[in-house]
């Protein structure tokens, strides 16, 4: 027997393993149950079954392999020296089966052997660090598959231990430290903490330094550090990381010289970050030299090399990009070539016969566009059908293959105008609403490409593609974290499509409709974490049933949303598992939906819920979209009263542009022309706008009533409340109404459900911060904290921080514990990056994207005397991602709020005045008194400060 294992060992000759195997099986048959050799016979013939599936890969062979080490563990007890090796080979066996087949339970029960094999091996033991890797890595593998952060957690604390047993000159300190680099590079994509990454490329770096030249791993040690600087890039933009990564890479490709198996990965690698940083600088050498390296690694994917299809592929769409940048038809028919070269090795059956197909697909259609020739787009058209006929109803990509197709057929139809084409093309657009994977941009796309194809040739299907865009991005959102760095992926699918659906359903006389669809598609962020923060706390808080759903059902959006992140990997095998995961979601979602109180649980409001928002007074829904502007009443005992506006939204953009350019200036240049032409911008909203709604208005809702404005698209950056004729003898809109904004419905009815506290248990807190880290001082803070001082503690349990006390932390500390709050202080907006706006305090700044994470108690009222604290992230003015938004959705009932720079001395005289007008005839404060207190406030300032000043200010909420 060891004859043959040798010669197997040295000539990698089969026959010999198995003619081992088979006599290691006669051996164990002469050691039956009591013989002293047994344990040694299972185990040598066990041994010899994993080399020979390693070899062949039958699963056979490992099952059978598991089966002989369970039964050699179970002949070594509790104190048996040859334990804890038993514990190991079982662990890795059961390990590896998972690997193979996914079987979550051969995982788990591996992470209990090695837990056992660990507790054998105390502090001091030589196999202790091995031991607790083994297990770290385990657990850090079920964390990728069940989303648990305990398990993760534990496998961050068994690496560190691990490390910490591996002192510099330790033969495994390299090993752990790429392990715990790759556990908190895992914590980084689940929690979006940026400490977490910089650690990980941290501990990568000293790997690296661990593995001289020379070194057999220095290879792998350098990919890791640059895939990590690589994710980093991605999260941050930060060039010198993508540079820095480029170079590891040609590092990492001088240790692969011709002839070495890791040199086509290493072209590939380098190819793929140089073709990344082409996305982003648009340098053309990298793009020339990403396809030459691709050339390289193809050169090296002879015939029958399995990797030579994804080779073709790879240059091929290097040569496709280089096209778009350069129209040289030579590059495109090359690719073309190469596309076609690439499908002739994929035959039915398969797996990337798919993407060959569409690939090849795309760029006949492109040439077609340049040149023209009809047979190249029936070919695409084929082509297009072909791979859409590879995909189950239920497959990831069906819906993206399925727009490929239809919009080919339409671009086929617009040239040929064949009935057959038109119809066909509508017949699989209609197919959308019935998918049932979990939903990515892809399946979005394909809807908002139904929605613009329908407008433009004016089908009937177009109000069915608007609601079937908005509840595929409904679902697609559900399964997003709240954390703000997915806010990129809402803004993408979101763009326009509320706002063109509103006036899809307003054209179609569907008012009702209209409501619910832009409620769906708006301010999906905050409505997103709205939506889980309330019903799974409470869910939670059931206890018993309730609080198993919500942990099951957060276990399960984390693992939808790891394998959306994963798309591009294994397609058919990830379809699989994605719905697995969606039927078993699915499944949790209507458990839910069984409970007391939760029937609705992640639905989206109907418009009889959303009514509710009317019943203080009516909310006035003012839209943009190309195909329309509008606006929609909506009153709280009737349908909504529409109101048709005579502006277009590109003459909306226009005085969009021209304001913000006017007030950007506010303050600081000559009052009386900067006001005259303010006026102007207010007038022709008067005329074109806020005129026609305010005639509409006087039919329902008496004169000296409180309105709610609702805005969208570039409305949400115009004053609203301020329009009017501005002429001797006429009045404008706030002389008919009180006015206050709401991003959406919802929030409006959320503020008003969550009641008043009663007042002696309220607290009150002013924090002022003249002289912030890093900015000019403000002269009048200290003043207006005194004015806020004397007109509120009187009524209320007051406190002031201001000056050194006033840092970040401390802001913290008081908010967690106050219901009020009056802020003065530089509001700090961030238009790039909106989750970073912020208030300037002595230490630094206190951001939106902590206040969310923030749990405060019962809060009411928020004043913040601070500028911009209404102004969001300009490309997408829908989402209200700005201070007081942050402010509300944290739980403030009512926010007044800036839409531009505020004088610091002004703010001193409109604050007094609101403070005298916020308190009622019994000593009270009711925040439901802080629009009409403003209102009052600036009414009575009218002659005394500047125009612009007049009108800064907002008030939000109840």
């Amino acid at each position: 027997m060891a004859d043959n294992m040798e010669r197997f060992e040295q000539q990698d000759v089969l026959p010999d393993l198995d003619e081992a195997i088979d006599l290691h099986r006669a051996a164990l048959a002469l050691c039956p149950l009591g013989h002293p050799d047994r344990s040694i016979s299972l185990n040598n013939l066990a041994d010899s079954l994993n080399v020979r599936f390693e070899q062949r890969g039958a699963l056979p062979d490992l099952d059978e392999t598991i089966e002989l080490y369970r039964a050699v563990l179970a002949l070594c007890p509790q104190d048996h020296p040859d334990r804890s090796m038993s514990l190991y080979h079982l662990a890795i066996s059961l390990r590896i089966r998972f690997e193979q087949q996914g079987a979550l339970p051969n995982l788990d029960e591996a992470i209990d052997l090695y837990r056992a094999a660990l507790a054998l091996c105390p502090l001091g033991h030589p196999d202790r660090s091995m031991s607790l890797n083994r297990l770290g890595n385990s657990l850090n593998t079920r964390f990728e598959q069940r989303g648990a952060l305990p398990d993760l957690n534990g496998a961050i604390e068994l690496n560190r231990a691990a490390l910490a047993l591996c002192p510099l000159g330790h033969s495994g300190r390299s090993m752990s430290l790429n392990n715990l680099a790759n556990s908190l590079l895992a914590r980084f994509e689940q929690q979006g903490a940026l400490s977490g990454l910089d650690a990980a490329i941290e501990l990568h770096g000293a790997a690296l330094v661990l593995c001289p030249l020379g070194h057999p791993d220095r290879s792998i040690s350098l990919n890791n550090l640059a895939n990590s600087l690589n994710v980093r890039f991605k999260q941050q933009g930060a060039l010198p990381d993508l540079d820095e990564a480029i170079w590891l890479h040609r590092v990492a490709l001088a240790l692969c010289p011709l002839g070495h198996p890791d040199r086509s990965m290493s072209l590939n690698n380098l190819a793929n970050s140089l073709g990344a940083r082409f996305e982003q600088q648009g340098a053309l050498p990298d793009l020339n030299e990403a396809i030459e390296l691709h050339r390289a690694a193809l050169a090296l994917c002879t015939l029958g090399n399995p990797d030579r299809s994804i080779s073709l592929s790879n240059l091929a769409i290097g040569l496709d990009t280089r096209f778009e940048q350069q129209g040289a038809l030579p590059d495109l028919n090359e690719a073309i070539e190469l596309h076609r070269a690439a499908l002739a090795i994929r035959p039915l059956g398969h797996s990337l016969r798919y993407q060959s197909l569409n690939n090849l697909a795309n760029s006949l259609r492109v040439r077609s566009k340049q040149q023209g020739a009809l047979s190249d787009l029936d070919e695409a058209v084929e082509l297009y059908r072909a791979a859409f006929a590879l995909l189950s109803p239920s497959h990831f990509l069906r819906s993206s293959s399925l727009n490929n197709l239809a919009k080919s057929l339409l671009v086929r139809f617009e040239q040929q105008s064949m009935t057959s084409d038109l119809e066909e093309a509508f017949g699989l657009y209609l197919q959308l609403p019935e998918i049932s994977h979990a939903v990515s941009c892809k399946d979005l796309y394909a809807a908002k490409s139904w929605a613009a194809s329908a407008e433009q040739l004016n089908h009937h299907s177009a109000l069915v593609a608007y609601q079937t865009a908005l509840e595929l991005l409904d679902r697609h959102v559900t399964v997003l974290s709240s954390f703000s760095r997915h806010f990129d992926v809402i803004r993408e699918a979101t763009s326009s499509i509320a706002m063109d659906a509103f006036s899809c359903s307003v054209r179609h006389g569907a008012l009702t409709t209209a409501v619910e669809l832009v409620e769906r598609g708006r301010a999906v962020f905050w409505t997103q974490l709205a939506r889980f923060r309330t019903p799974l706390d409470e869910l939670s808080a059931s206890g018993g049933t309730g609080e198993a759903l919500a942990e099951e059902f957060k276990q399960l959006s984390f693992r939808i949303r790891k394998a959306l992140d994963a798309l591009d990997v294994s397609l058919e095998d990830r379809s699989s598992q994605i719905r697995q995961l969606i039927i078993q979601w699915d499944g949790v979602i209507s458990r839910i939906r069984r409970l007391p109180d939760f029937s609705r649980f992640l639905l989206p409001p109907l418009f009889s819920d959303l009514q509710k928002a009317g019943e203080d007074g009516p909310v006035i829904i003012v839209n943009a979209s190309r195909y329309s502007c509008d606006a929609l009443i909506v009153l709280i005992s009737q349908d909504p009263a529409h109101v048709s506006l005579d502006i277009t939204q590109a003459e909306v953009s226009e005085l969009t542009s021209t304001f913000q350019s006017l007030t950007s200036h506010a303050g600081t240049s000559d009052h009386k022309t900067e006001s005259y032409k303010i006026v102007g911008v207010l007038r022709t909203l008067w005329r074109r706008v806020v005129a026609s709604i305010l005639e509409v208005l006087r039919k329902f809702v008496p004169r000296g009533s409180r309105i709610w404005w609702c805005p969208t698209a570039e409305f949400t950056l115009l004053p609203l409340h301020a329009a009017g004729p501005y002429e001797p003898n006429s009045h404008n809109f706030s002389h008919f109404y009180v006015s206050s904004y709401t991003p959406t419905l919802a929030t409006l009815i959320r503020a008003r459900r969550q009641g008043s506290r009663d007042a002696s248990s309220q607290h009150f807190v002013a924090i002022g911060q003249a002289s912030p880290d890093r900015a000019k001082e403000l002269r009048c803070v200290a003043a207006e904290l005194d004015i806020v001082a004397q007109r509120v503690a009187p009524f209320l349990s007051f406190t002031s921080l201001a000056g050194s006390d006033a840092t970040v932390q401390g802001a913290f500390d008081t908010l967690s514990q106050k219901q009020w709050l009056h802020l003065a202080c530089h509001g700090m907006p961030n238009q790039e990056e909106p989750f970073e706006s912020s208030f300037a305090m002595y230490d630094g700044s206190l951001m939106i994207k902590d206040i969310i994470r923030t749990r405060l108690q019962d809060p009411e009222f928020a004043f913040l005397s601070a500028c911009h604290t209404t102004v969001g992230d300009k490309w997408s003015p829908d989402e209200a991602i700005h201070l007081a938004a942050a402010m509300q959705f944290s739980g403030f009932r009512s926010v007044i709020g800036s839409m531009w720079s505020i004088d610091d001395d002004v703010a001193g005289q409109i604050v007094s005045h609101f403070y005298d007008n916020l308190v009622d005839d019994s000593g009270r404060l009711d925040c439901k008194r802080a629009a009409r207190a403003l209102h009052k406030a600036v009414k009575k300032l009218r002659k005394q400060i500047p125009f612009e000043q007049q009108i800064v200010f907002v008030h939000i909420g109840v």
